[in-house]
């Protein structure tokens, strides 16, 4: 009788466990994404400038980038990403306000400025202040990328290796796991979970860790030459800019693409292959041939 006792007890225990676990993991049973609300605006480019470098016969707004390593032509997505593109033209043109250590400024924001971090089969950054990495224009604003567009909702992120990050975010954060020893006193409740988060899309998953996208814009891709927004996670951009040298898709859905390299992709290689800060940007020329 004592044995069926215990047995009783035992069995009772684990079905409360199991039911706290099964509970404990409705949370990735289902999807909570939504798509944030977007008023798509129109690109204004206040000043007319010109250059002696041929341009591509399309009509669309080009960035032409003057640096000690020579000369680079970018489309800009006025349509694609069209607030982003217009942060980039009024600080390149100097029709913005910015933060410095002497306070509020207005002049060509990216004149002077060097490609601090430059990295060999990835990208170039520029366009920070500070040279570092640390510095900005004083402001933050908002992604613009379109989740859906980019297929990130019919991606299992089981299958996207490169958001494992960001999966693993998403789960622990549910369970606010803060230390080693946590993880360890949740671990089976944890690794529950984590089976069924991986079966969620990776549009999904990037939502549960803060990013927010729209459904109204078509987002471009971040490939080889695409110019997007550098930044310290969602819905943190500023000034720096990144260009990408190689075909970069764990980045999708991450930053925001903003143009494209049209001419000059051996001045690209030329700026990595020199290292950081070895290459200064003279003046960002904005030609609007729309």
């Amino acid at each position: 009788m004592r044995s069926r006792h215990y047995l009783s007890i035992t069995l009772f225990i684990l079905g409360i466990s199991l039911i706290f676990i099964t509970c404990s993991n409705k949370k990735f049973k289902k999807n909570i994404y939504e798509p944030v609300s977007y008023a798509k605006q129109n690109v204004i480019v206040k000043k007319q400038e010109g250059t002696s470098i041929k341009l591509p016969d399309k009509p669309a707004i080009y960035a032409v980038m003057t640096t000690t390593s020579g000369d680079m032509v970018l489309e800009l997505y006025a349509n694609e990403a069209p607030k982003t593109v217009q942060n980039f033209i009024d600080l390149a043109q100097g029709e913005k306000e910015f933060n410095t250590e002497k306070g509020m400024e207005k002049r060509p924001f990216y004149d002077g400025l060097k490609f601090h971090r430059v990295i060999k089969d990835f990208m170039a950054q520029g366009g920070c202040p500070r040279g570092d990495g640390t510095g900005g224009p004083g402001y933050k604003f908002e992604d613009e990328i379109n989740g859906k567009s980019l297929g990130l909702d019919t991606l299992k992120v089981k299958e996207a290796p490169y958001y494992q990050t960001q999966l693993q975010r998403a789960v622990l954060s549910e369970f606010n796991i803060q230390s080693r020893q946590e993880l360890e006193e949740k671990g089976q409740e944890v690794e529950a979970a984590y089976m069924d988060a991986m079966e969620l899309s990776a549009l999904e998953i990037l939502h549960r860790v803060g990013y927010r996208f729209n459904e109204v814009l078509t987002s471009k891709r971040p490939v080889r030459g695409s110019l997007a927004m550098a930044n310290a996670g969602p819905n943190t951009n500023g000034s720096q800019f990144f260009i990408n040298q190689v075909d970069n898709v764990n980045l999708t859905g991450i930053h925001t693409v903003f143009g494209q390299l049209v001419t000059g992709y051996e001045v690209l290689d030329r700026i990595i292959e020199k290292g950081n800060l070895q290459t200064t940007i003279k003046h960002i020329a904005i030609i609007d041939k729309r």
